[in-house]
């Protein structure tokens, strides 16, 4: 089993939006570096625990825990030329772009940043590293489980 933080906007899909629909599941679309759909594509497995962080909005943070509930598959929008996510160079036969659907399994209290950069235990923490954009990134299993444990007073 693996860990991961994946990142949303929740102004486009935010936890409360997956919590409202069926099955409490959502295809992870959009993601459009190369690095991370790798991350998805070769990596991700049904059953892995995700942190769903909220980013790009006024307080960033780990708003809630998720499992991913579909390997990768076809991302949609690359082949819909009226979608933002459009790429040309993608085709049926050879597609670019992948998503993975993930369950959200609990809403928690949103830990942000400050919070997060607060704790020597998550100095190396990819995400909290200077420079790191991407929206997908691997977590180390004792991450994961301070996060929870200390954090969230939630068993890992």
């Amino acid at each position: 089993m693996r860990y991961w933080l994946m990142k949303s906007e929740p102004s486009v899909v935010g936890i409360d939006h997956v919590l409202a629909m069926p099955g409490q599941a959502v295809a992870w679309w959009g993601v459009r570096n190369y690095q991370a759909r790798n991350f998805m594509r070769d990596q991700m497995q049904v059953g892995d625990k995700v942190f769903f962080y909220h980013s790009n909005c006024p307080e960033p943070g780990i708003a809630g825990l998720a499992v991913v509930a579909r390997r990768a598959y076809p991302d949609e929008t690359q082949f819909d030329p009226e979608s933002h996510y459009f790429d040309a160079k993608a085709t049926r036969e050879n597609p670019r772009w992948v998503n993975v659907d993930v369950r959200v399994t609990g809403k928690t209290r949103l830990i942000g940043l400050a919070e997060l950069r607060g704790h020597p235990e998550l100095a190396h923490m990819r995400t909290l590293q200077r420079g790191n954009r991407l929206s997908i990134t691997p977590l180390d299993p004792a991450e994961w489980r301070f996060i929870c444990e200390q954090l969230l007073g939630l068993p890992a």
